[in-house]
């Protein structure tokens, strides 16, 4: 099993979020006592801002247990569909969301997915299994 963690509660941990650090910090180490967490390159891309260096963040990301993991062209794919639907829907955006890959690499490789953000997920991708704020 594993919990692919998006870049939202990654950084929450990273700056130390005064509203969110309680929350995503308790998540990453339950998800991770139980599940092996993964990023895929949209999330280290995302949460790697902060870091001055390749290595100062791969040491972090180690450190917390998490592994990084390519995107799946199937879920590339999948991706592509979703932002189909979004475009018919009325969506303005003219290129995927970085949700997009993330919600179709947990669909198709059937993680879990540790967001503080499930509206985008809960609609595009309903058969992820969301770990999410009430």
């Amino acid at each position: 099993m594993a919990v692919l963690v998006d870049s939202n509660v990654l950084l929450d941990v990273l700056t130390e979020s005064p509203t969110w650090w309680s929350w995503s910090s308790a998540a990453i180490r339950e998800a991770g006592g139980r599940a092996t967490l993964v990023v895929n390159p949209i999330i280290y891309a995302e949460a790697s801002v902060r870091f001055s260096t390749i290595e100062a963040f791969d040491a972090e990301i180690s450190g917390a247990g998490i592994v990084r993991e390519p995107i799946p062209y199937a879920a590339a794919f999948l991706a592509g569909k979703a932002y189909l639907d979004y475009r018919r829907r009325g969506g303005l955006r003219t290129s995927p969301l970085p949700d997009f890959f993330i919600g179709a690499h947990a669909a198709v490789a059937r993680y879990e997915l540790l967001t503080r953000d499930p509206r985008r997920y809960r609609t595009d991708f309903p058969s992820v299994r969301l770990i999410a704020p009430d």
